[in-house]
């Protein structure tokens, strides 16, 4: 990279530009789709600008109340979800909301209802808050099918059906990574023009990376392909070298990083989280589009992550996402697991 010519460059692309441009290939648009991202990029900066002075501001620690997946909320968690409520909502393109704050989706009232659905987690991660360690927030945006009478089925898609996905990520830098389904491309915020500006275009996952991601805390209760592969990650039986094990915590941190550098993150199912952990419309959907965009695959440990249809709002799944090779291999030992397992029969429990 050449540091002294970026430092003379003009020609700058912020994210406004870009999805302006977008917008220009289709003739038939008219605009609505640039305005909600744009209160969605308001959003963001808002949070960002909160983190950053969140000691400062007295807003680390724990608000005193509990989010619908019963975990302790903190006063940022708080904050972001309300940023981007109003911030949605103020848009007039949206019709739903489902925030990972909420155990309802919000059906904005019909006088600023637009015909997008919108869900995201406010605050990835924020267990971090308080050591500094990067966090974030994802989104997936959705076509409602009638926009004057919104129902529970517009939300409870397959993941196919998602238009947009991204995050963005509050750490040393503040970076936006978007796909709007041609590719992925990556903005980080110059605070001194208040604009992000175009750093990462078109973001390609290396096809096989040399990082594994998963909480090895958890591998006395993984099943016997995630143990499997996590074994052969550390003592390759091809003679390959061992892959290094990068595990931040933060589902943002450790997508992002994987997105860059290749390699594998997992949050398999377990005997404590037979459903899986993360949830599905959320955290899942969205991550898994911007994965199959940068060219590497999501999988669920039975079927492709975006072929899932949720049930209800929160539902969770486990999942594998990363290289594209890397998640060949899981799904080759799931493989096998299903036909060892096919070949055995029922057991005698199965048939009582």
């Amino acid at each position: 990279m050449d540091h002294a010519a970026d430092a003379q460059r003009t020609d700058l692309m912020t994210i406004t530009r870009f999805v302006l441009n977008e917008q220009s290939k289709h003739k038939q648009s008219r605009g609505d789709f640039t305005i909600l991202l744009n209160h969605i990029v308001l959003g963001c900066k808002f949070v960002c600008s909160s983190v950053s002075k969140a000691g400062l501001a007295k807003v680390l620690g724990l608000a005193g109340q509990t989010n619908v997946q019963g975990e302790d909320q903190k006063k940022l968690d708080v904050l972001s979800n309300e940023v981007f409520v109003k911030a949605l909502v103020s848009s007039g393109r949206t019709c739903i909301l489902v925030s990972e704050e909420n155990e309802d989706p919000i059906f904005v009232e019909p006088s600023q209802r637009g015909k997008y659905i919108v869900v995201f987690d406010p605050l990835d991660g924020s267990s971090n808050i308080d050591c500094g360690v990067s966090i974030g927030t994802i989104f997936g945006i959705y076509l409602v099918k009638d926009q004057n009478n919104p129902t529970l089925d517009d939300i409870l898609q397959s993941g196919n059906s998602i238009l947009a996905a991204g995050y963005c990520m509050y750490g040393s830098s503040c970076t936006f990574v978007l796909s709007t389904g041609n590719g992925v491309n990556g903005f980080t915020l110059d605070p001194c023009l208040g604009e992000f500006i175009l750093t990462h275009p078109n973001i390609k996952i290396p096809k096989k990376g040399k990082v594994y991601s998963v909480n090895e805390g958890n591998a006395k209760n993984w099943d016997e392909p995630t143990a499997k592969y996590v074994q052969n990650c550390k003592y390759p039986q091809d003679g390959s070298p061992s892959k290094s094990l990068r595990y931040i915590g933060s589902m943002v941190a450790d997508i992002h990083r994987t997105l860059l550098y290749g390699g594998i993150f997992m949050y398999p199912a377990d005997k404590k989280s037979p459903s899986g952990k993360l949830r599905i419309l959320y955290e899942v959907f969205p991550m898994s589009y911007l994965m199959e965009q940068a060219g590497g695959q999501a999988f669920t440990g039975k079927q492709r992550a975006l072929d899932l249809v949720p049930e209800k709002v929160h539902d969770r799944s486990p999942i594998f996402l990363g290289s594209y090779d890397d998640v060949e291999q899981i799904k080759a030992l799931y493989a096998a697991a299903a036909e060892a397992e096919a070949s055995n029969g029922p057991t005698e429990n199965d048939i009582a």
